[in-house]
């Protein structure tokens, strides 16, 4: 018997099985970075996920990085994030807004000419997808000192705004290359003040973010997204020492709030990620499937194992709204379109059909 299927209290949330539903963009949000009607279509239709966790969120205009991703920090985003929150509510499910300042992975065409901030004025490597083809990212402005408390204070408004849509909470997104994890690792993180240098420093103000989103919204209602040594997007992590401390310095500095969950990125059979988890002493999703897709075998591995308590499914979910039911039933699944992953309408978004309508 597995344990795959068997209910679990996650923060203030009853779910009915041990995967949820991973943060998976797909550049389809209307003018202003609006969610509309098809994004609650699609979100809706995957209630059975038990909990979503959305696309990449912009905290603010300036945390933009990819074309038409959805932001929470205008009054119309708000009301998009509205309709999202009624369908998944309406299918029995809860939705959990990922909250992601992009930092340097980005490029002023895609947000009106804004500028792009980071820890330290080092430019990305590669390039950025624009509306005129693909462009280098530019070289970030460093933020100084003083700015800092109005990067917390825009995730903390975001998270706010979550709430007020009827959004059940917030990941806040500490990982894959984006401005937190650009905090954290030495690559891009130069800074010789309180907020770089040591692994304390480095990983202050995700520390910073976590608490005072908690503290806005409820501890209850925030789970916080890493992934140590993922060495992506130029933000590297290669000394293993430095990179556990980093890592021990933040878990230690948010294990007291009693968080909805800690989201790890990693091989989770790692020494790492199980010394991470021991830290945190609370619920631990793994994200094993960045690269590879998460079949239901590997869910079962971690969850009967117990290396983890959930695991986030990405692109099964892609392509099978109702994916809990097939893989409960043995059903076979439907192929995702890669070449709809990003951008584009109904087509490889809404239009994947369920058992029934099978």
């Amino acid at each position: 018997m597995t344990a795959v299927f068997d209910p679990i209290t996650v923060g203030s949330w009853e779910l009915p099985q041990r995967f949820v539903m991973a943060p998976l963009t797909r550049n389809r949000a209307e003018a202003g970075g609006v969610p509309g009607r098809l994004a609650a279509e699609y979100y809706g239709q995957r209630a059975g996920a038990g909990l979503i966790v959305t696309e990449g969120t912009q905290p603010s205009a300036v945390g933009q990085g990819y074309l038409a991703t959805p932001g929470l920090h205008s009054t119309e985003q708000v009301d998009g994030w509205r309709g999202v929150a009624e369908a998944v509510h309406a299918g029995g499910g809860r939705v959990v807004a990922q909250l992601m300042h992009v930092g340097r992975i980005a490029h002023p065409d895609n947000k009106d000419g804004l500028e792009t901030v980071a820890p330290s004025a080092i430019a990305a490597p590669g390039e950025m997808v624009t509306a005129d083809g693909q462009k280098p990212h530019v070289e970030p402005r460093a933020l100084e000192t003083d700015e800092i408390p109005g990067i917390v204070g825009e995730f903390v408004q975001a998270a706010r705004n979550a709430v007020e849509a009827g959004l059940d909470g917030v990941e806040v997104h500490g990982a894959n290359g984006y401005l937190l994890h650009q905090f954290l690792a030495p690559s891009t993180n130069e800074r010789v003040d309180s907020y770089g240098g040591s692994p304390e420093d480095r990983a202050r103000l995700v520390v910073e973010v976590v608490r005072a989103v908690a503290d806005a919204i409820g501890a209850d209602k925030v789970g916080l997204r890493i992934s140590p040594a993922h060495n992506i997007q130029g933000v590297l992590e290669t000394d293993a020492d430095d990179t556990r401390a980093t890592y021990a310095a933040l878990v230690d500095g948010i294990a007291d709030l009693g968080l909805a969950y800690l989201s790890i990125l990693a091989d989770p059979h790692g020494e790492l990620f199980a010394e991470l988890r021991r830290a945190f002493g609370g619920i631990v999703i793994a994200n094993s499937g960045f690269s590879d897709v998460t079949d239901l075998d590997e869910v079962k591995e971690i969850v009967d194992g117990g290396l983890a308590d959930l695991v986030a499914v990405g692109r099964p979910f892609l392509a099978n709204p109702d994916l809990a039911t097939r893989w409960r039933t043995g059903a076979e699944l439907n192929e995702p379109d890669q070449a709809t992953f990003y951008g584009g309408g109904a087509e490889g978004y809404t239009d994947y059909p369920t058992l029934d309508a099978a």
